[in-house]
């Protein structure tokens, strides 16, 4: 955190250690220059870039309450708040032919206002740059949809905004699980191979026990993390965001 000495305001500083070339500074610049135009109360607001002894330093809205990393939500009010929160933010970049690429908690920041935000885009990118296809490996793999993930499924190719659903409906039900849904250990130290048949081997073992009663927000969960090849049937941001409110009963507990 860092304060603007004028009037007090806290601020946060990203700092990119290394050397990087010209063009990679460019590139950089350019989606910086992108995201300073994007405005929207689910988006941490970047106020711009600027260079200190040879290290890039991105300046940004501050959010008190940090990410959501490690946070178990069990209350369902509150979890369909934060869904809310953030697939309106994701819908706002779609919209603007945004693609994240790496949701995850640690990239999801609450304020004490209990507003929450999509953060780190230092990994988004603008899906009509040639320079940089949608295919390419970018993001966290635990939170990769199995179509990147897998790329023999597509042959490389997938839709980038199904596979930012994705991660956001594994997101949301690890809030409320607790735990990474597929494992803890698999989702810090997880191999690609082991990633990719994750989401078939828990459906296969869900299959296997008679169907538990679940709150239409499991449902809603359950709609974004669909493994279809190219995620082309996985929910939308606008068809998860039409769905069903939660009715205003309490889950069952996790399971243990």
């Amino acid at each position: 955190m860092v304060r603007h000495r004028a009037t007090g305001r806290a601020y946060a500083l990203k700092v990119l250690y290394g050397n990087h070339d010209d063009a990679v500074r460019r590139q950089i610049a350019r989606e910086i220059a992108i995201l300073r135009t994007a405005e929207h109360p689910a988006i941490v607001r970047c106020h711009g870039m600027y260079e200190r002894g040879g290290e890039l330093q991105i300046l940004l809205e501050y959010m008190d309450g940090g990410s959501l990393d490690g946070r178990r939500i069990a209350a369902e009010p509150f979890l369909a708040d934060v869904a809310r929160q953030v697939l309106a933010g994701i819908a706002y970049l779609h919209r603007r032919h945004i693609v994240h690429r790496d949701i995850k908690p640690s990239n999801l920041l609450i304020d004490s206002a209990r507003r929450v935000k999509i953060a780190d885009f230092g990994v988004g990118r603008i899906l009509n740059q040639t320079m940089d296809p949608c295919n390419s490996s970018v993001g966290t793999i635990a939170y990769m949809s199995p179509e990147r993930i897998n790329t023999d499924l597509n042959d490389g190719a997938y839709d980038g905004y199904a596979g930012d659903i994705w991660s956001f409906g594994l997101s949301i039900l690890e809030f409320y699980l607790g735990r990474f849904p597929f494992g803890e250990n698999l989702g810090k130290q997880g191999d690609w191979a082991a990633l990719s048949c994750a989401p078939f081997a828990t459906l296969t073992r869900q299959h296997r026990r008679p169907p538990p009663r679940r709150s239409s927000g499991a449902s809603s969960a359950a709609a974004c993390r669909r493994t279809q090849p190219t995620g082309s049937r996985r929910h939308s941001c606008c068809s998860t965001r039409s769905s069903p409110a939660p009715q205003p009963q309490p889950l069952a507990a996790p399971p243990s």
